[in-house]
């Protein structure tokens, strides 16, 4: 399929970077054009229906990824939400977490004091937590769904049966390099605690995320504060506690116009198509990479993997990398591109052919 139209950028470079940003539609772009255009022109009545635009946001992304509305919250980013979370924890809780994880995850986890330990990321990441579950005995998995630098993906089907295997553990999965990408459920998940940014794949720009939790999260959080009453401002009436805690103070509309316009756009194209174009491509370039022996023996060992992948070549092909055009950053020991569904196969092979001539 062909998105020049709408994001005109990949008319001008072969854009393999979403993984540090995505990009932004034309339509979104309108759309924000337009929004503060009409702020410029109404000033603080642009805000009296600020309400109601919000409530639609929230129910766009609860319906985007299968929660329930009351339990959708809207926060400027994954780092918030997940910081949020933890302050509302008794400080009893045993955190697994990932060796190498997004600092987002674990150094909020670490710096609280929390009795933590690690598993290994590599192609026997699920076996790994199961030992980790039975002799460390956490009461709370914090995880990003796909890792960061080289794009590994735990297993949603392993999520399921560990859930269901140790009901009372807490599932807390970092989904901003997933969200946006295939698609989910999270009623039906396993996990309990959903934090992700919407600037990477959600394609929203910067400046909001959001936080979903199952109702049984509720049981746990900020106990200190449950006698403690709600405000009786007219402004704030209805609020829950969870509600105050993730979103004190205004939300901006623009932000979080720009995420709903984003969710309404995948929606229009489909998220069937979406995860199809993905996945399509991912295991295309994992075969000739793997090929190619440009990644590491983790992830040739994976038998699932996201369109995220890290590039074992030297740093000099970097500078080739921008000399052609090519978008892509050093994370990790190499080059990490990504692949979404406005990248084309033309993309991949203009990547191949630049490595093919470049490589030492």
């Amino acid at each position: 399929m062909n998105f020049s139209d709408q994001f005109p950028i990949i008319n001008n470079c072969t854009y393999l970077n979403t993984a540090s940003s995505g990009i932004l539609s034309k339509a979104v772009t309108d759309w924000r054009r337009t929004h503060d255009e009409t702020f410029e022109k109404l000033g603080s009545g642009f805000r009296l229906t600020q309400d109601s635009f919000l409530k639609e946001v929230r129910a766009n992304v609860a319906d985007f990824f299968g929660a329930k509305v009351e339990n959708t919250f809207l926060v400027p980013n994954c780092s918030f939400g997940l910081n949020t979370f933890l302050d509302g924890l008794l400080g009893e809780h045993r955190f697994l977490l990932f060796e190498g994880d997004y600092p987002s995850v674990n150094y909020p986890v670490e710096s609280r004091g929390f009795a933590h330990d690690y598993v290994r990321v590599d192609e026997h990441i699920e076996d790994h937590i199961l030992a980790k579950v039975k002799a460390f005995k956490p009461t709370v998995l914090a995880i990003s769904l796909v890792q960061y630098i080289n794009g590994i993906k735990i297993d949603l089907d392993f999520i399921k049966e560990l859930k269901t295997a140790n009901p009372d553990l807490l599932i807390v999965a970092d989904g901003t390099q997933f969200c946006g990408t295939e698609q989910f459920d999270f009623e039906s998940s396993g996990i309990d605690v959903l934090v992700a940014s919407g600037y990477k794949w959600m394609l929203s720009g910067y400046g909001n995320g959001f936080v979903l939790v199952q109702d049984e999260v509720v049981n746990h959080l900020y106990r200190d504060r449950n006698s403690y009453p709600l405000p009786v401002e007219n402004f704030l009436k209805g609020r829950s506690m969870l509600s105050l805690c993730f979103e004190p103070g205004h939300l901006d509309t623009l932000n979080f116009g720009t995420l709903n316009e984003s969710i309404l756009f995948m929606k229009k194209l489909g998220m069937d198509v979406i995860e199809n174009e993905i996945s399509t491509l991912a295991k295309k370039a994992k075969a000739a990479f793997t090929e190619l022996g440009l990644l590491s023996e983790q992830v040739v060992g994976r038998k699932q993997h996201s369109s995220i992948f890290n590039l074992q070549v030297s740093d000099e092909m970097i500078t080739h990398f921008d000399a052609s055009n090519i978008i892509s950053i050093s994370r990790g020991k190499g080059v990490r591109i990504a692949f979404h569904f406005y990248n084309t196969e033309a993309d991949l092979n203009h990547l191949l052919q630049v490595i093919k001539m470049h490589r030492k």
